[in-house]
């Protein structure tokens, strides 16, 4: 009807839904196909978008809300699912855009097709905006109801958990041929990739339902379960960028942290970062302030927060990460785990770097005299030891034991309670 466009009428319909939603404390899933405000109704049909846009943000944080995009959707039909949880879009069919092509090519004389401007691979891969690329509309459903399985109907209720027994005796005893494969999972060299879905499909219960996969592939995000609880996963992904932290990669973290934090789910951080993604592209485009948003929202975070060093931990990427002085409840590390200010070979072309230049100067060897600083400095600061006396972790485990520990750790945090200072609310670096 009217090609979906939104009139009075129509707005009316959708405002009501939602309050019935928020008053109830039942998810709002939204099937969008539509061209923009209704052009006869003038006025009456922006009011009605402010109102249902109204609604999106007070129900945000309250009740889960999930956006399918099943057409074409334009001007003021792409800010509502914007401003849900979640956003679904199925390949070939879906486009978002504010404005179409027709208007770019008559306002800036760009060509552009519909499915490039606005398609479901542009807004997974590109943009951020979709959460999920479905293959057809029936994937689609599949993909929501998954989800819905993760999350509470409301923020006042716990997540869906399934029923499973608690693990008796010690770890060691209940170790599965996946446990153990988790021993020999890192490569030896520190430099060679391995791929963290590896690690994350060996800790969980079943599937892992993964966020934002085509988008931000440096870090991994979604949801799983362990002895029965949902929790929501971020690992940084040793396969792209070396892990490395950039800005999209920071902002598709924090905005998951957030909706896990809204909804009662704990957080387990999977730890493999040399740093943050340096160049010139990454700073002129706020990688300071927008890196701070994972910041920010892990340390603002109250839900039980678990994390698991696998490999290296550098720098600034080491505390947004989840470090114990960030707010982590349970901080572990594996025997691999290397835990600093940088990396050894930066590390000792810095801080040895006169002893380096007198030996160069004296004709000594020096490939010879750096690895052995570089062995030191390894001995001495990286390692996790170090950083377990001081207490910044709480135990190096073996890999084979992670599930067990996490485990534990979610049953010990389960009565968990925060206590924040009073305020309105905070001022997200945005």
């Amino acid at each position: 009807m009217f090609g979906g466009s939104l009139g009075e009428v129509y707005g009316e319909k959708i405002v009501k839904v939602q309050e019935l939603a928020i008053k109830t404390g039942r998810p709002l899933i939204g099937i969008n196909d539509g061209a923009g405000a209704r052009i006869q109704e003038g006025v009456v049909s922006l009011g009605l978008y402010s109102r249902i846009f109204r609604n999106n943000i007070l129900a945000s944080g309250v009740i889960p809300q999930i956006s399918l995009i099943m057409g074409a959707a334009a001007g003021g039909h792409v800010y509502s699912p914007a401003l849900t949880d979640f956003v679904i879009m199925v390949d070939q069919t879906s486009q978002m855009f504010i404005t179409g092509p027709d208007v770019i090519k008559t306002v800036t004389g760009e060509e552009v097709t519909m499915e490039e401007l606005g398609g479901a691979h542009t807004h997974m891969a590109k943009s951020g905006t979709a959460h999920y690329a479905a293959s057809g509309e029936q994937d689609a459903f599949d993909y929501v109801r998954e989800l819905l399985s993760y999350l509470p109907p409301n923020n006042a209720t716990d997540a869906p958990r399934y029923q499973a027994a608690a693990p008796t005796g010690p770890i060691e005893e209940n170790l599965t041929d996946e446990d153990l494969e988790l021993d020999t999972l890192i490569p030896d060299s520190p430099n060679q990739p391995y791929d963290m879905h590896e690690v994350i499909t060996r800790l969980l219960d079943d599937e892992f339902l993964e966020i934002q996969a085509g988008y931000a592939q440096n870090i991994v995000v979604g949801f799983g379960r362990i002895d029965g609880r949902p929790v929501g996963i971020v690992a940084n992904q040793p396969t792209h960028f070396a892990g490395c932290l950039d800005i999209n990669a920071s902002e598709k973290a924090a905005r998951f942290v957030r909706t896990c934090d809204c909804f009662n789910i704990p957080i387990v951080m999977l730890v493999d970062v040399p740093g943050f993604l340096p160049g010139t592209d990454q700073e002129y485009n706020g990688i300071i302030r927008r890196g701070a948003k994972l910041l920010y929202a892990y340390g603002e975070a109250t839900v039980p927060k678990i994390t698991v060093i696998t490999r290296k931990a550098y720098g600034g990427a080491y505390c947004v990460m989840g470090s114990k002085d960030m707010g982590c409840d349970v901080n572990l590390a594996w025997p691999t785990a290397q835990i600093a200010v940088m990396g050894a070979s930066g590390a000792v072309g810095f801080v040895y770097r006169q002893q380096l230049a007198e030996a160069a100067a004296n004709g000594e060897d020096i490939d010879k005299l750096r690895l052995r600083l570089q062995q030191e400095y390894e001995d001495t600061l990286v390692n996790p030891y170090v950083a377990a006396e001081r207490g910044y972790v709480d135990a190096v485990i073996p890999p084979s034991h992670t599930r067990g520990y996490i485990g534990t750790a979610l049953r010990l945090l389960e009565r968990k309670i925060a206590q924040l200072p009073p305020k309105k609310h905070g001022n997200v670096p945005l």
